[in-house]
């Protein structure tokens, strides 16, 4: 096996020429836009889906600490995020900052791993969109058959109490497909309509704290910390810790923010204030959602398809409940859309240097879009969604995302040592000591996950590498020869 080209870097001058001399993109995104694309990414599943989740198996109440753990980590890693898109206002993400600092192996496994992450990831949301759908039109007496909504092969009860085995997660499907064909429409349509649907959402998300806090009944709340029962990451402390990496999933919209750099009008200035400023916004909002969330319903009884439709029909106000399980669905939507628009982005930088086929980086000449890229992660993410449970989708994401994350702070360390000249127009305080905690807290919340997800990780980067050496290795070297 020939190791020739693996540590291979792409100088900074050279990404940027390769950039403008390929089918541009247009520049369409101003610094609101892209502060609403991170939010739209951000709070989907987290505050929906996941958190009912990680309270009820994981944490009990203390999934408050769950998700101030994900959000510490992810501030050091938004602080390097930052830096890097404002540098390098080019598509690709994690992908292409890794190339230039740590070489084209570590820039393959961080696009490798950033399936998991956007892709899966996308599956994983649009399985939470299914059960906030399924919860909508039942409270206008429409209800959806389970075989319908539930994953391939679940077992699922009738409404005439029978037992039977799911088809596939139909409703997953069709948002994802809906979404795709507006993503291949237009990056300024795709945008113009998340904008409204992150307004929207907010102001659901808002009027549940704002009125949920009055249903609060402490008792709940206690014990805060619900001692392990002898089961590593199962309550307690291990507990906290494994629900910080289930909820985690929550937290990666600000990386699918830098995939927006090379269609924002000014890069050098939007995008830390979109990746810094819809963190911050959104961390604070999952605390308080999750504070109101545990204290109106006991813990245990949250693992459902919709546990903050659950929690606003204990409050017994029907009005609140239609206008979260709506706001719901809004707000998970706008999740999925920025997850297929941050995969395709990549896959498009990928295929540009070899290491993907040529399709993937196609351009349609008329839409300004890569078209191709688009409609076959689409096929895919519907795919998982339709026979994929949540939760193994969630934690699969969780572990590329926490790979990927180490290997940008690593690759902003390289880079500084490598190339201090380089004008940084944001610049991370307390370097090498920032990046540096960065890596630690996701080290950390990765020690929290499953041994089976690690399994299935380890599987995973084996195909990856495998892959690589196949197909797009030879490519990529002979590109960068070029």
């Amino acid at each position: 096996m020939s190791l020739k080209g693996v540590g291979a870097r792409k100088r900074l001058s050279d990404i940027v020429r390769q950039a403008e001399q390929a089918a541009p993109l247009p520049k369409v995104l101003g610094p609101l836009s892209i502060v609403f694309m991170g939010i739209g990414a951000i709070i989907g599943a987290g505050i929906f889906v996941l958190t009912g989740t990680a309270a009820a198996l994981y944490a009990g109440p203390a999934v408050i600490l769950s998700f101030v753990m994900a959000g510490i980590a992810c501030a050091f890693v938004g602080l390097c995020y930052a830096e890097l898109a404002a540098m390098m206002p080019v598509s690709g993400s994690t992908y292409t900052y890794t190339y230039t600092s740590l070489g084209q192996l570590a820039a393959w496994l961080v696009g490798w791993n950033l399936i998991l992450e956007y892709s899966i990831g996308g599956a994983a949301v649009a399985v939470g969109w299914s059960g906030y759908l399924d919860g909508t039109l039942g409270l206008i007496g429409i209800d959806l058959s389970p075989r319908f909504t539930s994953s391939t092969g679940t077992i699922v009860t009738l409404a005439d109490g029978s037992r039977a085995t799911a088809i596939a997660n139909l409703p997953a499907v069709a948002i994802v497909v809906v979404l795709t064909l507006l993503l291949v429409g237009g990056t300024r349509e795709s945008a113009r309509v998340n904008n409204l649907m992150v307004a929207l959402k907010l102001s659901v998300i808002l009027a549940f704290i704002g009125v949920g806090v009055f249903y609060i009944s402490t008792a709940n709340w206690r014990p805060f910390l619900p001692p392990n029962d002898g089961t590593f990451g199962v309550f307690g402390w291990s507990g906290v810790l494994h629900g910080a990496t289930v909820v985690f999933i929550t937290y990666i919209g600000f990386d699918s923010v830098s995939n927006c750099a090379q269609e924002a009008r000014n890069p050098q200035r939007d995008m830390p204030v979109g990746i810094i400023g819809a963190l911050a916004i959104s961390t604070v909002l999952y605390i308080l959602v999750a504070g109101v969330l545990v204290g109106v319903v006991p813990y245990r009884e949250l693992d459902v398809a919709a546990p903050v439709g659950l929690a606003v029909e204990r409050m017994g106000l029907g009005w609140l409940a239609l206008l979260i399980q709506l706001g719901a669905l809004i707000g998970i939507t706008t999740a999925i859309l920025v997850l297929l628009y941050g995969q395709s982005r990549i896959f498009a930088a990928m295929a540009k240097d070899g290491l993907m086929p040529p399709l993937f980086g196609a351009i349609h000449p008329k839409l300004k879009t890569p078209w191709m890229s688009q409609i076959l992660i689409g096929v895919v993410v519907a795919t998982f969604a339709a026979a994929t449970p949540i939760e193994t989708l969630s934690e699969l994401v969780g572990v590329g995302t926490l790979f990927s994350f180490v290997m940008v702070c690593a690759a902003l360390i390289r880079l500084r040592r490598l190339e201090p000249e380089l004008h940084r127009p944001f610049r991370v305080p307390g370097v090498p000591w920032v990046p540096l905690l960065g890596i630690l807290s996701c080290l950390g919340l990765m020690v929290g996950l499953s041994p089976v997800t690690w399994m299935r990780f380890i599987v995973w980067m084996v195909i990856g590498l495998a892959v690589y050496f196949a197909y797009g290795r030879s490519r990529a070297t002979a590109r960068l020869a070029d």
